[in-house]
């Protein structure tokens, strides 16, 4: 048996080599770095693939949310509302742009911000709402689409996870996660679904006067050389990365059904066991690209299992052990502990095992096996 690993980028490599090789070779004889003929491909093709009209990559995912913030002018207090079940970056860039954070619990079964905790938090001040789709799985976009509606607010989604997901509607149409709300933002950080071997991320809309203030943004603000018409910062995609997605790109349905697959080993393996909960899905799953697949222990033995996945040589991972709203840099007099009952107790039980297309079935029986003996024991 291979050894087992959380994410496996090499064996994934193995199979593009040639196509990534040629592209870096290319990329180095022709010297064009920055804003290559490699950038402007993969952006077309991206769009093409989404069905959004454009998408403007920048330098990280990070950068990609706070560029989003930027393009549609929120002021220094205006209120966020997004998860406080998620990675800190989602509420890092509301406190960089000196705008109000406003963190609500999530749902128990998909783990995703809670529409009626968005619709407790609205205020006066409130300008926008951030849903993470996290973990893969498509946030219930049909009611925060009507929220958000109802309120006049813009709906910014971190599609960091979940690239390739579909969002089915109300009137029947499918959507790809992150064209959804009046802007989308995405990361290529290597481990994502369709990752770079780098940094790198991007922002989607279909609206054609915040596309073009955000490649303002992206490049110190500037149309014209020298001529620097919003206040901007400087955020671009390499070439080399670009040319990895391009490799990647025609792969990531292949890539996300790999995932599916070995998510539905694990659940087959799992079924029926009463102390772990496997992770929600709705119809055929095409609304979950598992981006990671996790477990709820529910019997208090989850760290136990950590340290035990550990000593077996199994990785692990939880994401994530500290709730946004108790982290030190979030910390506000606002929140309630009574307000995040769900986060609280995620926080406790959560733990993602080994996810990504190279997967084999000998590996998930090992990880399940050991799994279920430990819990059980």
């Amino acid at each position: 048996m291979k050894k087992i690993q959380m994410v496996d980028l090499q064996g994934q490599y193995s199979l593009i080599k040639d196509q990534v090789n040629n592209s870096l070779q290319e990329i180095m004889e022709t010297s064009a770095y920055i804003n290559g003929p490699e950038v402007q491909a993969f952006q077309k093709e991206l769009e093409e693939y989404l069905g959004v009209k454009h998408v403007i990559p920048c330098a990280n995912g990070t950068d990609a949310l706070q560029i989003a913030m930027m393009g549609l002018d929120l002021k220094p207090g205006d209120e966020v509302i997004t998860a406080d079940f998620t990675f800190a970056a989602t509420v890092e860039v509301i406190a960089l742009l000196q705008l109000t954070p406003v963190l609500v619990d999530v749902e128990p079964d998909t783990f995703n911000i809670d529409p009626e905790a968005i619709r407790r938090a609205i205020t006066p001040k409130t300008k926008a709402i951030v849903p993470v789709h996290l973990f893969g799985q498509t946030a219930n976009m049909n009611t925060i689409m009507e929220i958000a509606k109802e309120h006049d607010l813009y709906v910014i989604e971190d599609n960091a996870q979940a690239i390739g997901a579909d969002f089915h509607s109300k009137e029947a149409k499918t959507y790809k996660t992150g064209t959804i709300g009046h802007v989308g933002s995405t990361s290529f950080f290597p481990s994502k679904n369709l990752g770079a071997y780098g940094d790198g991320g991007a922002i989607f809309t279909n609206d054609d006067d915040l596309a073009h203030i955000i490649r303002g943004i992206v490049n110190h603000g500037m149309y014209e050389r020298y001529h620097h018409d919003v206040v901007g910062v400087n955020s671009r995609l390499d070439s080399f990365q670009a040319a990895v997605l391009r490799a990647k790109l025609p792969n990531l349905d292949m890539y996300n059904e790999a995932r599916k697959k070995a998510a539905f080993m694990y659940n087959d393996y799992f079924k029926g066991q009463e102390h772990i909960q496997i992770p929600f899905r709705s119809g055929d799953c095409d609304t979950h690209v598992f981006h990671q697949y996790t477990l709820k222990i529910t019997n208090g033995k989850r760290d136990a299992l950590v340290k035990h996945l550990n000593e077996k040589g199994i990785p692990c991972g939880v994401y994530y052990p500290i709730p946004l709203h108790s982290q030190k840099a979030y910390v506000d007099a606002r929140y309630n502990e009574a307000d995040f009952p769900v986060t609280n107790q995620l926080v406790k039980e959560v733990i993602s095992l080994p996810m990504h297309t190279e997967l084999e079935e000998d590996q998930i029986e090992l990880i399940c096996k050991t799994v279920i003996d430990f819990v059980n024991s």
